[in-house]
Protein backbone atom coordinates (compact mmCIF):
# COMPACT_ATOMS: atom_id res chain seq x y z
CA UNK A 1 0.00 0.00 0.00
CA UNK A 2 1.43 3.76 -0.83
CA UNK A 3 0.03 6.21 1.96
CA UNK A 4 -2.25 8.27 0.14
CA UNK A 5 -3.62 11.99 0.71
CA UNK A 6 -7.24 11.74 2.27
CA UNK A 7 -8.94 12.64 -0.77
CA UNK A 8 -12.97 11.97 -1.14
CA UNK A 9 -14.57 9.15 -2.34
CA UNK A 10 -15.72 8.28 -6.35
CA UNK A 11 -17.53 5.72 -7.37
CA UNK A 12 -16.66 4.27 -10.76
CA UNK A 13 -18.90 1.41 -11.39
CA UNK A 14 -17.86 -0.97 -9.44
CA UNK A 15 -14.45 0.52 -8.45
CA UNK A 16 -13.68 3.37 -5.72
CA UNK A 17 -11.07 6.14 -6.18
CA UNK A 18 -10.31 8.54 -3.44
CA UNK A 19 -11.22 7.95 -0.08
CA UNK A 20 -7.71 5.30 0.65
CA UNK A 21 -8.86 2.66 -1.90
CA UNK A 22 -5.94 1.16 -3.83
CA UNK A 23 -5.12 2.95 -6.69
CA UNK A 24 -6.74 2.17 -9.68
CA UNK A 25 -4.98 1.85 -12.90
CA UNK A 26 -6.30 2.64 -16.52
CA UNK A 27 -6.20 2.35 -20.29
CA UNK A 28 -7.98 3.28 -23.59
CA UNK A 29 -9.13 1.60 -26.72
CA UNK A 30 -7.39 1.71 -29.43
CA UNK A 31 -9.66 0.24 -31.68
CA UNK A 32 -12.55 1.77 -33.48
CA UNK A 33 -15.32 2.05 -31.54
CA UNK A 34 -18.27 1.07 -34.27
CA UNK A 35 -15.98 -2.30 -34.49
CA UNK A 36 -18.10 -3.59 -31.90
CA UNK A 37 -16.23 -7.25 -32.06
CA UNK A 38 -12.45 -5.79 -31.78
CA UNK A 39 -13.34 -3.09 -28.84
CA UNK A 40 -15.11 -5.63 -26.59
CA UNK A 41 -12.25 -7.98 -27.29
CA UNK A 42 -9.52 -4.99 -26.59
CA UNK A 43 -12.02 -4.08 -23.12
CA UNK A 44 -11.69 -7.56 -22.26
CA UNK A 45 -8.06 -7.72 -22.85
CA UNK A 46 -7.31 -4.43 -20.79
CA UNK A 47 -9.39 -5.47 -17.71
CA UNK A 48 -7.83 -8.78 -17.38
CA UNK A 49 -4.38 -7.12 -17.50
CA UNK A 50 -5.70 -5.26 -14.57
CA UNK A 51 -7.22 -2.28 -15.82
CA UNK A 52 -9.82 -0.63 -13.23
CA UNK A 53 -11.41 1.66 -16.23
CA UNK A 54 -11.33 1.36 -19.92
CA UNK A 55 -11.99 4.00 -21.50
CA UNK A 56 -13.86 4.50 -25.22
CA UNK A 57 -13.54 7.45 -27.47
CA UNK A 58 -17.08 8.43 -28.85
CA UNK A 59 -17.31 11.19 -31.90
CA UNK A 60 -20.10 10.30 -33.51
CA UNK A 61 -23.84 9.14 -33.28
CA UNK A 62 -22.63 5.74 -34.83
CA UNK A 63 -19.93 5.86 -32.07
CA UNK A 64 -22.67 5.97 -29.55
CA UNK A 65 -24.61 3.36 -30.93
CA UNK A 66 -21.78 0.84 -30.94
CA UNK A 67 -21.08 1.79 -27.30
CA UNK A 68 -24.96 0.51 -26.26
CA UNK A 69 -23.30 -2.79 -27.95
CA UNK A 70 -20.51 -2.95 -26.51
CA UNK A 71 -21.61 -2.04 -22.92
CA UNK A 72 -24.15 -5.20 -23.61
CA UNK A 73 -20.84 -7.52 -23.87
CA UNK A 74 -18.64 -6.57 -21.37
CA UNK A 75 -19.54 -5.82 -17.64
CA UNK A 76 -16.22 -4.01 -17.48
CA UNK A 77 -16.18 -0.44 -15.87
CA UNK A 78 -16.52 2.04 -18.79
CA UNK A 79 -15.40 5.45 -19.42
CA UNK A 80 -16.43 7.75 -22.36
CA UNK A 81 -14.48 10.31 -23.94
CA UNK A 82 -15.35 13.14 -25.39
CA UNK A 83 -14.34 15.57 -26.95
CA UNK A 84 -15.93 18.82 -28.98
CA UNK A 85 -19.77 17.53 -28.96
CA UNK A 86 -20.24 17.51 -25.32
CA UNK A 87 -23.87 17.04 -26.45
CA UNK A 88 -23.16 13.03 -26.88
CA UNK A 89 -22.87 12.65 -23.39
CA UNK A 90 -26.57 12.18 -23.27
CA UNK A 91 -26.58 9.34 -25.90
CA UNK A 92 -23.48 7.70 -24.31
CA UNK A 93 -24.22 8.16 -20.66
CA UNK A 94 -26.56 5.17 -20.02
CA UNK A 95 -23.96 2.75 -21.05
CA UNK A 96 -20.52 3.88 -18.94
CA UNK A 97 -19.42 4.46 -15.32
CA UNK A 98 -17.86 8.05 -16.04
CA UNK A 99 -17.88 10.66 -18.53
CA UNK A 100 -14.21 12.66 -19.09
CA UNK A 101 -14.57 16.08 -20.83
CA UNK A 102 -11.78 18.55 -21.67
CA UNK A 103 -12.66 22.10 -20.45
CA UNK A 104 -10.79 23.75 -23.52
CA UNK A 105 -12.64 21.67 -25.56
CA UNK A 106 -15.99 23.01 -24.23
CA UNK A 107 -15.11 26.10 -26.58
CA UNK A 108 -15.87 24.29 -29.73
CA UNK A 109 -18.92 22.99 -30.29
CA UNK A 110 -21.34 26.02 -29.93
CA UNK A 111 -19.18 28.51 -29.06
CA UNK A 112 -21.72 30.98 -28.55
CA UNK A 113 -23.01 29.23 -25.58
CA UNK A 114 -21.53 29.87 -21.91
CA UNK A 115 -19.07 26.97 -20.89
CA UNK A 116 -20.56 26.81 -17.50
CA UNK A 117 -24.05 25.60 -18.92
CA UNK A 118 -22.09 23.02 -21.06
CA UNK A 119 -21.15 22.01 -17.82
CA UNK A 120 -24.53 22.31 -16.38
CA UNK A 121 -25.70 19.58 -18.87
CA UNK A 122 -23.23 17.40 -18.53
CA UNK A 123 -23.87 17.24 -14.50
CA UNK A 124 -27.64 16.62 -15.39
CA UNK A 125 -26.68 13.98 -17.74
CA UNK A 126 -24.08 12.56 -15.07
CA UNK A 127 -26.66 12.63 -12.02
CA UNK A 128 -29.47 10.78 -14.21
CA UNK A 129 -27.38 7.94 -15.47
CA UNK A 130 -25.00 7.74 -12.24
CA UNK A 131 -21.93 8.34 -13.45
CA UNK A 132 -18.91 9.74 -12.37
CA UNK A 133 -16.90 12.90 -14.22
CA UNK A 134 -13.28 13.50 -15.51
CA UNK A 135 -12.39 16.82 -15.57
CA UNK A 136 -9.77 16.06 -18.07
CA UNK A 137 -6.81 19.22 -18.34
CA UNK A 138 -4.39 19.07 -21.13
CA UNK A 139 -1.36 20.88 -21.98
CA UNK A 140 -2.01 20.99 -25.50
CA UNK A 141 -6.15 21.99 -25.65
CA UNK A 142 -6.18 24.53 -22.23
CA UNK A 143 -9.16 26.75 -22.53
CA UNK A 144 -8.22 29.62 -24.37
CA UNK A 145 -9.98 32.20 -22.06
CA UNK A 146 -7.38 30.88 -19.80
CA UNK A 147 -4.19 30.82 -21.89
CA UNK A 148 -4.91 34.53 -22.51
CA UNK A 149 -5.57 35.44 -18.67
CA UNK A 150 -2.51 33.58 -17.69
CA UNK A 151 -0.37 34.78 -20.79
CA UNK A 152 2.81 35.67 -18.96
CA UNK A 153 2.37 33.73 -16.54
CA UNK A 154 4.30 30.12 -15.57
CA UNK A 155 3.77 27.19 -17.99
CA UNK A 156 1.44 25.05 -15.95
CA UNK A 157 -0.91 28.54 -14.43
CA UNK A 158 -3.73 28.06 -16.97
CA UNK A 159 -3.94 24.18 -16.71
CA UNK A 160 -4.37 25.13 -13.12
CA UNK A 161 -6.55 27.76 -13.22
CA UNK A 162 -8.55 25.99 -15.56
CA UNK A 163 -8.89 22.84 -13.27
CA UNK A 164 -10.11 25.14 -10.35
CA UNK A 165 -12.99 27.06 -12.11
CA UNK A 166 -14.36 23.76 -12.90
CA UNK A 167 -14.03 22.41 -9.47
CA UNK A 168 -15.36 25.21 -8.46
CA UNK A 169 -18.16 25.38 -10.62
CA UNK A 170 -19.03 21.27 -10.50
CA UNK A 171 -19.53 22.17 -6.33
CA UNK A 172 -21.82 24.85 -6.55
CA UNK A 173 -24.18 22.66 -9.10
CA UNK A 174 -23.73 20.10 -6.23
CA UNK A 175 -21.76 17.63 -7.98
CA UNK A 176 -19.04 16.43 -6.35
CA UNK A 177 -18.81 12.92 -7.99
CA UNK A 178 -15.84 14.24 -9.65
CA UNK A 179 -11.97 13.39 -10.18
CA UNK A 180 -9.59 16.00 -11.85
CA UNK A 181 -6.72 15.00 -14.12
CA UNK A 182 -3.40 17.41 -15.46
CA UNK A 183 -1.24 16.55 -17.72
CA UNK A 184 1.69 17.56 -19.91
CA UNK A 185 4.28 16.14 -22.21
CA UNK A 186 6.64 17.43 -19.75
CA UNK A 187 6.90 15.42 -16.36
CA UNK A 188 8.48 18.39 -14.88
CA UNK A 189 5.06 20.31 -15.33
CA UNK A 190 2.91 17.68 -14.42
CA UNK A 191 4.41 17.14 -10.86
CA UNK A 192 4.10 20.99 -10.30
CA UNK A 193 0.83 21.18 -11.24
CA UNK A 194 -0.20 18.34 -9.64
CA UNK A 195 1.24 19.13 -6.38
CA UNK A 196 -0.38 22.59 -6.96
CA UNK A 197 -3.76 21.37 -7.42
CA UNK A 198 -3.32 18.78 -4.60
CA UNK A 199 -2.61 21.84 -2.07
CA UNK A 200 -5.29 23.92 -3.02
CA UNK A 201 -8.22 21.09 -3.70
CA UNK A 202 -6.70 17.91 -1.14
CA UNK A 203 -10.45 16.76 -1.07
CA UNK A 204 -10.39 16.08 -4.85
CA UNK A 205 -9.02 12.38 -6.11
CA UNK A 206 -6.40 12.86 -8.95
CA UNK A 207 -5.82 10.92 -11.62
CA UNK A 208 -2.30 11.22 -13.01
CA UNK A 209 -0.20 10.46 -16.34
CA UNK A 210 1.99 12.20 -18.73
CA UNK A 211 0.04 13.19 -21.59
CA UNK A 212 2.01 12.08 -25.09
CA UNK A 213 4.56 10.43 -23.09
CA UNK A 214 5.70 8.31 -26.28
CA UNK A 215 7.18 4.99 -27.43
CA UNK A 216 8.61 2.33 -24.47
CA UNK A 217 10.42 1.91 -22.59
CA UNK A 218 11.25 6.37 -22.81
CA UNK A 219 7.44 6.66 -21.93
CA UNK A 220 7.51 4.42 -19.18
CA UNK A 221 10.25 6.50 -18.42
CA UNK A 222 9.26 9.73 -18.60
CA UNK A 223 6.03 8.92 -16.89
CA UNK A 224 7.96 7.44 -14.36
CA UNK A 225 9.57 11.10 -13.71
CA UNK A 226 6.36 12.61 -12.88
CA UNK A 227 4.38 9.84 -10.84
CA UNK A 228 7.20 8.56 -8.47
CA UNK A 229 7.54 11.62 -7.13
CA UNK A 230 3.30 12.50 -6.50
CA UNK A 231 2.94 8.95 -5.70
CA UNK A 232 5.61 9.25 -2.76
CA UNK A 233 4.02 12.24 -1.56
CA UNK A 234 0.81 10.75 -1.32
CA UNK A 235 -0.57 12.64 -4.57
CA UNK A 236 -2.91 10.79 -7.23
CA UNK A 237 -5.97 8.27 -7.04
CA UNK A 238 -5.69 6.85 -10.84
CA UNK A 239 -3.54 6.65 -13.14
CA UNK A 240 -2.79 6.04 -16.96
CA UNK A 241 0.68 5.21 -18.63
CA UNK A 242 0.02 6.55 -22.58
CA UNK A 243 1.99 4.97 -24.68
CA UNK A 244 2.65 4.80 -28.32
CA UNK A 245 2.76 1.05 -29.35
CA UNK A 246 0.50 -1.16 -31.70
CA UNK A 247 -3.19 -1.55 -30.91
CA UNK A 248 -2.46 -5.21 -30.26
CA UNK A 249 0.14 -4.05 -27.73
CA UNK A 250 -2.10 -2.13 -25.19
CA UNK A 251 -2.08 -4.15 -22.18
CA UNK A 252 1.69 -2.80 -21.77
CA UNK A 253 -0.21 0.53 -20.56
CA UNK A 254 -1.48 -1.34 -17.61
CA UNK A 255 1.63 -3.43 -17.11
CA UNK A 256 4.05 -0.26 -16.71
CA UNK A 257 1.27 1.16 -14.70
CA UNK A 258 0.94 -1.85 -12.04
CA UNK A 259 4.66 -1.93 -12.10
CA UNK A 260 5.36 1.58 -11.34
CA UNK A 261 2.62 0.99 -8.21
CA UNK A 262 4.50 -1.56 -7.10
CA UNK A 263 7.92 -0.15 -7.09
CA UNK A 264 6.65 3.13 -5.40
CA UNK A 265 4.72 0.59 -2.30
CA UNK A 266 8.22 -1.16 -2.19
CA UNK A 267 10.11 2.00 -2.05
CA UNK A 268 12.11 1.24 -5.12
CA UNK A 269 12.42 4.86 -6.89
CA UNK A 270 14.06 4.32 -10.11
CA UNK A 271 14.62 7.87 -11.26
CA UNK A 272 16.67 9.28 -8.67
CA UNK A 273 19.24 9.06 -12.02
CA UNK A 274 17.53 11.12 -14.35
CA UNK A 275 19.37 13.30 -16.54
CA UNK A 276 19.68 16.98 -15.10
CA UNK A 277 20.04 18.20 -19.19
CA UNK A 278 17.79 18.48 -21.94
CA UNK A 279 18.27 16.09 -24.65
CA UNK A 280 16.17 15.04 -27.99
CA UNK A 281 12.78 15.11 -26.54
CA UNK A 282 10.41 13.21 -28.93
CA UNK A 283 6.63 13.30 -27.76
CA UNK A 284 4.01 11.14 -29.60
CA UNK A 285 0.83 10.62 -28.29
CA UNK A 286 -0.97 7.42 -27.18
CA UNK A 287 -2.44 4.76 -29.81
CA UNK A 288 -5.92 5.40 -29.83
CA UNK A 289 -9.12 5.06 -31.67
CA UNK A 290 -8.49 8.50 -33.03
CA UNK A 291 -5.93 7.73 -34.58
CA UNK A 292 -6.30 9.07 -38.48
CA UNK A 293 -3.92 5.89 -39.82
CA UNK A 294 -1.99 3.19 -37.62
CA UNK A 295 0.72 4.00 -39.66
CA UNK A 296 0.97 6.54 -37.11
CA UNK A 297 2.93 4.11 -34.53
CA UNK A 298 4.95 3.00 -36.86
CA UNK A 299 6.06 6.53 -38.12
CA UNK A 300 6.91 7.11 -34.31
CA UNK A 301 9.35 4.38 -33.97
CA UNK A 302 10.76 5.72 -37.66
CA UNK A 303 10.97 8.96 -36.33
CA UNK A 304 12.91 7.65 -33.19
CA UNK A 305 15.43 5.38 -35.67
CA UNK A 306 16.02 8.24 -38.34
CA UNK A 307 16.99 10.88 -35.63
CA UNK A 308 19.18 8.70 -32.94
CA UNK A 309 22.43 11.31 -34.28
CA UNK A 310 20.18 14.35 -32.57
CA UNK A 311 20.61 12.44 -29.40
CA UNK A 312 22.46 15.28 -27.41
CA UNK A 313 20.37 17.68 -28.81
CA UNK A 314 18.07 20.08 -26.61
CA UNK A 315 15.24 19.65 -29.48
CA UNK A 316 11.51 18.68 -29.52
CA UNK A 317 9.93 16.61 -31.55
CA UNK A 318 6.30 16.02 -31.44
CA UNK A 319 4.41 13.08 -33.20
CA UNK A 320 0.34 13.44 -33.46
CA UNK A 321 -1.63 10.94 -34.96
CA UNK A 322 -5.38 13.30 -34.69
CA UNK A 323 -6.65 16.25 -34.12
CA UNK A 324 -7.42 16.23 -30.78
CA UNK A 325 -3.82 17.66 -29.65
CA UNK A 326 -2.29 17.33 -32.84
CA UNK A 327 -2.57 21.49 -33.49
CA UNK A 328 -1.49 22.65 -29.79
CA UNK A 329 1.35 19.64 -29.13
CA UNK A 330 2.88 20.51 -32.84
CA UNK A 331 2.74 24.14 -32.04
CA UNK A 332 4.88 24.57 -29.22
CA UNK A 333 7.44 21.72 -30.38
CA UNK A 334 10.77 22.10 -32.43
CA UNK A 335 9.59 19.96 -35.24
CA UNK A 336 6.05 18.54 -35.65
CA UNK A 337 4.12 15.86 -37.54
CA UNK A 338 0.51 15.56 -37.82
CA UNK A 339 -0.27 12.67 -39.18
CA UNK A 340 -3.44 12.52 -41.11
CA UNK A 341 -5.46 9.71 -43.33
CA UNK A 342 -3.05 9.74 -45.95
CA UNK A 343 -0.58 12.38 -45.28
CA UNK A 344 1.78 14.02 -42.55
CA UNK A 345 1.67 17.71 -41.85
CA UNK A 346 5.00 18.51 -41.02
CA UNK A 347 5.90 22.25 -39.14
CA UNK A 348 8.55 23.78 -37.35
CA UNK A 349 6.70 25.67 -34.40
CA UNK A 350 3.50 26.72 -35.66
CA UNK A 351 4.91 28.00 -39.05
CA UNK A 352 3.75 24.78 -41.57
CA UNK A 353 6.19 23.29 -43.83
CA UNK A 354 4.03 21.06 -46.46
CA UNK A 355 1.96 18.09 -46.33
CA UNK A 356 4.25 14.48 -47.36
CA UNK A 357 3.73 11.01 -47.97
CA UNK A 358 4.24 8.40 -45.02
CA UNK A 359 7.05 7.41 -46.92
CA UNK A 360 8.46 10.94 -48.13
CA UNK A 361 8.48 12.83 -44.60
CA UNK A 362 11.46 11.17 -43.03
CA UNK A 363 13.68 12.77 -45.16
CA UNK A 364 12.55 16.13 -44.72
CA UNK A 365 12.24 15.96 -41.27
CA UNK A 366 15.79 14.94 -40.94
CA UNK A 367 16.85 17.93 -42.77
CA UNK A 368 14.88 20.45 -40.82
CA UNK A 369 16.28 18.90 -38.12
CA UNK A 370 19.90 19.11 -39.65
CA UNK A 371 19.13 22.97 -40.12
CA UNK A 372 17.74 23.36 -36.98
CA UNK A 373 20.88 22.02 -35.20
CA UNK A 374 23.14 24.10 -37.84
CA UNK A 375 21.48 27.37 -36.70
CA UNK A 376 21.71 26.62 -32.89
CA UNK A 377 25.15 26.07 -33.12
CA UNK A 378 26.03 29.40 -35.31
CA UNK A 379 26.44 26.97 -38.67
CA UNK A 380 29.98 25.32 -36.69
Amino acid sequence: MIARNPTRAVHIGSTVLGDGHPIVVQSMCATKTTNVAATVAQVEQLAAAGAGVVRIAVDTPNDCRALAEIRRRTTANLSVDLQENYRLAAQVAPWVDKIRYNPGHLHHHEPERPWSEKVRFLVDVAGQHDCAIRVGVNCGSVDPSQQEKQKYADPTAAMLASALEHCELLDRLGFTRYCVSLKDSDPARVVDVNRRFAAQRPDVPLHLGVTEAGMPPEGIWKTRLALEPLLAAGIGDTLRVSLTVPFDRKREEVEAGQQILDDVAAGRRTTHDAPAERRLNIISCPSCSRVENEAFVELAQQVREATRYAADQPITIAVMGCRVNGPGETDHADLGLWCGVHTVHLKRGSLSLGDFSYQAVLERLTAELDRLIAERSGGR
